[in-house]
């Protein structure tokens, strides 16, 4: 009997699991609701596909576009997995066709539009058939807080009332604050779910901000370190597209565009040129993206902001899927947040909200686009303030950022160290974080006096410093162990298992701190990180060249294939067996029985040119 390992190497062809991913499995194996927030690339879709491929029934994937079900089915395909997708993208015969094989039993795993659930057709299939599991993909749509809100997201609930045995329900996201969070075990009335959030920090991602006077031309120079590279050029308006689009391809680079201005035909068209490699650079509003699995992504630039932070590290996260460095840089101007105000002031797509509600959403919609701003001119790390955003505790350099390798220097804070150890201390480890820096700082609030905190002799130690800086410091004191925070209602700084080193030994403590700079201070444009080396470069060449000819030969993306991290471990194995082959990270039996032979012969036939050539 297949167990959710032998799935995963049989299917998929890996032997591990990734952070969180097992988790929310085995809740699921074991018949309890579970939502999933983990970063775009984490291997979400696994979460759901394992346990369904050991399940009796069906499960259905509720998801909000049709290029996202069209390419997980792909590759579900591709790894041997008879699965379906029941979208408008078909015509009345392939629905039709396409509902009776799945009334037949063929699919195991059916992703369906969520505007699809109440329709006759649909509910005819739905009750008379077994249905273990229904999944919600991105989940954050079904909140009104959320940064994509969907109406339609709203039926799920109803949806599943309808089914005759409630089903496992699981939900997934790759960015939700806290309150998002909350929102969608509330709207999709999961019960006592498991929960797992396995972090937002997508370690191989570079983050830049650049303020330039000419985007067009910072774009340019940008780009002169991907001529050969895949990527995707982010801009708010169609106009932009165009123009955007139209400079590159005056300049020779192999560009495409999409918006929703285009007809359906040419969209289709364009993104498919991207997704097969026919065209390196895809210039797109936001209206492209979600659900592309693209893995081979390596610079994701925004030639405008964002209006919130959950959809730039959305858009973001569309780079290095495949585990490889890939360089998110987002070009920064005033006019940017004028646009920005002027979409959130005339948003249509919620045409389901009434007045009061649509007022609250378009408040929240400014708070977020505030945020964004603060993003674009902070001078701090550029990962930190994003992973803050969403709730999640890191140090304040991250040494991938712009910020952390221009902003940045060591200095030592033993002294400084030493006086926030002693105010903890002399507090009795008895507050927060907000009144050990109110203390050192000398701050006169209601809240001191009364506590008569301004007579402690630690009072005001730290006057000359900024708030934020000390809690800079307040953090990499938690990081290192020399002090430590509770997990209460209400949290309390007290010391850490190594204080005494500082406060009663010689040791010295430096950490990355941000320096004093001007804001608007001219900074040159990073190189960034175009890519990794492999061990047999050539040999890479040769394996993608085989990679896009079985590609072209089936109608399917090269990274469908294998993906560039799959090609990277092959390079490194040098696998001239299939028991060889198998051990290499994203190769399975079905595409071992597929592919197998031709790539070892590939890697055969450069293993005896190098040997003979000395």
């Amino acid at each position: 009997m297949n167990d959710k390992y032998q799935i995963l190497k049989q299917y998929f062809g890996y032997s591990d699991f990734r952070d969180g991913q097992e988790t929310l499995i085995d809740a699921i194996l074991k018949n309890s609701d579970a939502v999933g927030i983990m970063p775009t690339g984490a291997g979400k879709s696994l979460c759901f596909q394992v346990p369904a491929l050991l399940m009796d029934g069906i499960t259905l994937v509720i998801s909000p576009l049709i290029s996202l079900m069209k390419d997980q089915v792909n590759a579900l395909t591709q790894a041997g997995v008879h699965a379906a997708y029941l979208n408008s993208s078909l015509s009345a015969g392939q629905y039709r066709r396409a509902l009776s094989n799945a009334c037949s039993g063929m699919y195991r795993i059916i992703y369906v539009a969520p505007e699809r659930l109440m329709t006759d057709d649909f509910q005819n299939f739905v009750q008379q058939s077994t249905i273990s599991m229904v999944t919600v993909d991105e989940a954050h749509c079904v909140s009104q807080w959320g940064q994509d809100f969907r109406p339609s997201y709203l039926q799920i609930p109803q949806f599943i009332e309808t089914l005759p045995n409630r089903p496992i329900l699981s939900a997934f996201t790759a960015t939700a604050t806290a309150e998002v969070r909350d929102d969608i075990i509330r709207m999709l009335k999961l019960h006592d779910p498991v929960v797992v959030s396995t972090g937002f920090n997508r370690e191989n991602l570079y983050f830049e901000v650049q303020h330039p006077k000419d985007k067009t031309a910072a774009l340019l120079h940008i780009l002169e370190n991907y001529t050969d590279k895949s990527g995707i050029v982010y801009c708010s308006t169609r106009k932009n597209v165009e123009e955007v689009c139209t400079a590159l391809c005056e300049k020779g680079y192999q560009a495409t565009r999409y918006h929703a201005g285009l007809t359906d035909a040419e969209r289709k068209k364009n993104q498919e040129d991207f997704l097969y490699d026919q065209r390196t650079v895809m210039v797109a509003t936001n209206a492209f993206g979600m659900g592309i699995d693209k893995s081979n992504v390596s610079f994701v630039i925004h030639y405008n902001m964002p209006k919130n932070i959950e959809s730039y590290y959305q858009e973001a996260g569309r780079g290095g899927r495949d585990g490889e460095p890939a360089q998110c840089i987002l070009l920064y101007s005033g006019q940017d947040v004028i646009t920005n105000l002027y979409f959130i002031g005339h948003a249509n797509e919620n045409d389901a909200l009434d007045d009061k509600t649509r007022e609250l959403v378009q408040k929240k919609d400014r708070e977020r686009l505030k945020s964004m701003t603060n993003y674009c001119q902070t001078s701090e790390c550029l990962r930190t303030y994003i992973l803050n955003y969403f709730g999640e505790y890191s140090a304040s350099f991250c040494g991938n950022c712009y910020n952390c390798n221009h902003n940045f220097e060591k200095i030592d804070i033993t002294v400084e160290a030493r006086k926030i150890l002693s105010c903890v201390k002399r507090l009795g480890e008895r507050y927060g974080v907000k009144m050990v820096v109110d203390t050192l700082r000398g701050c006169k609030t209601e809240k001191i006096l009364r506590l008569r905190l301004n007579e402690q002799p630690a009072y005001g130690m730290l006057s000359d410093v900024k708030e934020q800086r000390i809690r800079e410091m307040i953090n990499f004191l938690v990081i290192n162990g020399y002090l430590s925070i509770t997990n209460d209602e209400y949290p309390v700084v007290r010391l850490g298992a190594n204080a005494d080193e500082v406060l009663y030994e010689d040791r010295q403590l430096e950490m990355k701190l941000i320096k004093e700079l001007e804001f608007g201070s001219k900074k040159p444009a990073s190189k960034g990180t175009a890519g990794s080396a492999t061990a047999h470069p050539k040999l890479f060449d040769r394996l993608s060249e085989l990679r896009t000819k079985l590609a072209q030969r089936q109608g399917v993306p090269s990274y469908v294939v294998f993906s560039n991290a799959t090609l990277t471990d092959m390079c490194a194995r040098l696998p001239q067996t299939d028991s060889e082959l198998l051990q290499v990270s994203g190769v399975g039996q079905t595409k071992l029985q597929k592919y197998g032979k031709e790539f070892i012969d590939v890697i055969s036939l450069y293993l005896n040119t190098e040997k003979s050539n000395g």
